[in-house]
């Protein structure tokens, strides 16, 4: 056999690469490509830079952590809702938004330096190893959790874990003064963002959504459901502190209440293209009546939901002014398990308004904790107190006001309760005394005396009452 031949599968490879490679870079955008052929480049200046202190700079630097501040500097440019998400927080922020995380399955709190259970969530790894409220764990695999100060989110990093990968819990039982050792598999547990619905009264029931995660339109669809087969007539949407999430959640729940063809949103990104939402055939919840309850922490997904029924006239929006928030991100992983939100998009109600309030770069901080500043223009207690611009006034096709340029305005205002700027030494005194007296009545529970009990709380107040003056 010759020597070319030989060599010919050799060659042929060669080719196909340098085929691969020239045609990778005929396809690559202009503006990417400047990072490899313009060494004048804005990237190239930013990469010149890192490597220059990795390599020269007096001391040892962490490189990574210099780059993460970079990005963030720069997302911080933009507007307060694009931010970076580093690869150590990535799978914690995914995890809030996927309906479930991989745990135990309790809910608990430190009382007096102790892990406490509060409840151990059904069909649970917990639940199903006999673990009950009130009890207190003291070690998770030998690592003490008692006496010491630990943090949340350390112990949260110390229950979790890998699907299936065993823990070994010592348990202190008070009830009955027993110290013992279990051990139970990790598991998936759902978290639930719709957590509470039930009937107010005959016809009028109520759901609670905490926010829009991954299954919250299945879960609200089984809370009205389940309302509906109770008699329901009329809805009141319990939208509070609710952030916001996946805007596919609250199209699809805003499509319950608005009958076909209704718009419900539309966004509008850089070039101009613009992207409609409307409603289908299947509501099933489009005759009767919809409450929708906002306060200034409603937020994104839920002004969608608030000002789809506003626009509409479908529903009534109770409460005070919504936070503000008219802007869509989208995310991009960078490789490294980091990612970036970044905001491509406005969002507009129906009549065309866009609710986002206004910003400064580089104020964030203000942007993100403006209560203060509502409540010290009296605008939490005070409907007159709302500033609206008249520019931004638009009307639904029933002849009603409504406003853009910083949240959805209710038709009906709500002072905030001024009891809920109690010094949070006096909640948690209340949140106290409430676990004390489970925690030392808990055989007794089920036998309980409302009426002993709330003697005791009465108690409790006026000492409280009479202490604060």
């Amino acid at each position: 056999m010759s020597k070319n031949k030989t060599f010919l599968p050799l060659w042929i490879a060669i080719a196909m690469a340098l085929g691969i490679f020239i045609g990778s870079l005929l396809n690559y955008p202009k503006s990417s490509s400047r990072l490899f052929f313009n060494t004048n480049s804005q990237e190239a200046k930013i990469k010149r830079l890192i490597d220059y202190i990795q390599y020269d700079y007096v001391d040892k630097v962490n490189t990574d952590s210099l780059l993460d501040g970079t990005i963030k500097q720069i997302l911080s440019k933009l507007d307060p809702h694009s931010i970076y998400i580093p690869a150590a927080e990535h799978d914690a922020v995914a995890e809030s938004m996927n309906g479930e995380f991989v745990g135990i399955g309790i809910q608990f709190r430190m009382f007096n330096d102790s892990l406490t259970v509060l409840k151990a969530l059904n069909d649970g790894p917990s639940k199903k190893a006999g673990i009950k409220a009130g009890d207190r764990i003291l070690m998770a695999d030998g690592d003490t959790l008692f006496n010491k100060n630990i943090s949340t989110d350390y112990i949260l990093k110390t229950l979790k874990g890998e699907e299936f990968t065993p823990v070994e819990l010592t348990v202190y039982r008070k009830g009955n003064d027993s110290l013992f050792t279990v051990t139970m598999k990790r598991d998936h547990i759902p978290v639930k963002s719709v957590n509470a619905y039930y009937m107010l009264k005959n016809g009028l029931g109520y759901i609670k959504i905490d926010k829009f995660s991954n299954n919250t339109y299945d879960e609200f669809k089984l809370a009205l459901n389940h309302l509906q087969n109770s008699g329901l007539e009329h809805l009141v949407l319990d939208l509070r502190g609710n952030p916001g999430g996946y805007m596919d959640q609250a199209i699809a729940i805003a499509d319950e209440f608005l009958s076909d063809g209704k718009l419900i949103v539309f966004t509008k990104n850089k070039g101009g293209r613009i992207d409609k939402s409307y409603a289908t055939d299947e509501g099933s919840f489009e005759k009767g009546k919809v409450y929708v309850l906002i306060d200034e922490t409603s937020a994104s997904a839920s002004e969608i939901i608030a000002g789809a029924l506003q626009d509409n006239d479908k529903g009534t929006i109770v409460g005070r002014r919504s936070f503000g928030k008219g802007l869509v991100q989208q995310e991009m992983e960078l490789g490294d398990g980091s990612a970036v939100r970044l905001t491509v998009a406005r969002y507009y109600t129906p009549t065309g308004r866009s609710i986002q309030k206004p910003y400064k770069n580089g104020n964030e901080n203000a942007y993100f904790h403006d209560r203060s500043a509502r409540y010290y223009s009296g605008e939490l207690t005070n409907k007159d107190s709302i500033k609206v611009i008249d520019s931004l006034k638009y009307t639904t096709p029933e002849g009603k006001v409504v406003y853009g340029g910083g949240g959805i305005v209710p038709d009906i205002f709500v002072g905030i309760d001024t009891t809920a700027f109690l010094g949070r030494y006096h909640v948690n005194m209340l949140n106290d005394f409430a676990f004390e007296y489970i925690d030392k009545h808990r055989e007794e529970l089920s036998l309980w005396n409302p009426t002993e009990f709330m003697q005791n709380f009465i108690c409790f107040m006026k000492l409280l009452i009479k202490k604060t003056r």
